[in-house]
């Protein structure tokens, strides 16, 4: 009687992330330089792959680094990518380069998030959102749970199309689930898509911009309008810099760029008065 295989635990893990990209074991195959027959030996632990392999399969496959590393181990390798905390010293020159574009992205908002989406750091110009919300929330804060919270309702700042923002978020954190199948990003996706949504929040057409999410807020001073961009490092061989993601907010009409600056400066005044004090 022939013996039977057991599963290979990288084997496990490659499919995984295989089925998950939706490519079938020649279009992996191809693309890694391989064979479609080695490949589902591999996956089926009729034969080992190299620490190459592995490596190169991970690549192929977009597999985040940390992820990468787990696959490694079950292969039996050593990890590939280190894990640093940001305020490590050999993280001095990416923690300046963060300090820097918060910096100098003022008086527009800018933030730091991390791969779950909680808020690492910000500029001083994020502060401006962050009167009204519930202190809860901002023990750890994230921002998923800070843009789609109802809020209170007598409050004087909140979202003038949340239903519109609301949509397209969960709709990215969803297809972040499925992607990764992080059950992290399942918690979260769970809970804020479960939060109420507020009166008149429908997602109703508006008029054309040049971004498919324009974010509007409304303010004592007037309603403001912007967009967002995510900056992320390039190439990075370390965890934590992989997982980290810059968002920018910019201002959409001129009104907005007038008022963000002028909120800043009486935000800042009264920072340094206090620090007077």
């Amino acid at each position: 009687m022939t013996p039977s295989v057991q599963e290979s635990p990288v084997g496990a893990l490659l499919r995984e992330w295989r089925q998950r990209r939706r490519l079938s074991q020649l279009e992996l195959a191809l693309a890694a330089d391989s064979s479609a027959r080695h490949l589902s030996c591999v996956e089926t632990g009729k034969a080992q792959p190299s620490r190459a392999m592995v490596l190169k399969l991970c690549d192929v496959l977009e597999v985040p680094l940390r992820e990468r590393n787990t696959v490694l181990l079950a292969g039996g390798f050593a990890p590939e990518y280190r894990e640093r905390s940001l305020d490590d010293e050999e993280l001095f020159s990416a923690r300046t380069a963060l300090e820097a574009m918060l910096a100098a992205h003022e008086p527009y908002p800018a933030v730091v998030v991390d791969r779950y989406w909680n808020i690492v750091t910000t500029n001083r110009a994020m502060g401006l959102f962050q009167g009204e919300i519930d202190e809860q929330l901002m023990e750890q804060p994230n921002m998923y749970r800070l843009a789609l919270h109802p809020g209170s309702p007598e409050g004087t700042t909140y979202m003038v199309n949340h239903g519109q923002v609301r949509e397209f978020l969960l709709e990215r954190l969803l297809r972040q689930v499925q992607t990764t199948g992080d059950p992290i990003l399942r918690d979260l996706y769970d809970e804020v898509s479960r939060y109420p949504v507020p009166p008149g929040a429908e997602s109703d057409p508006e008029a054309p911009t040049p971004f498919a999410l324009p974010l509007h807020i409304s303010t004592p001073m007037g309603e403001l309008r912007m967009f967002s961009t995510m900056v992320t490092f390039g190439a990075p061989s370390d965890v934590t810099l992989s997982e980290l993601a810059i968002e920018l907010f910019y201002p959409l009409d001129e009104f907005t760029a007038i008022t963000l600056a002028r909120l800043f400066d009486l935000t800042t005044a009264d920072a340094d008065a206090e620090m007077s004090l």
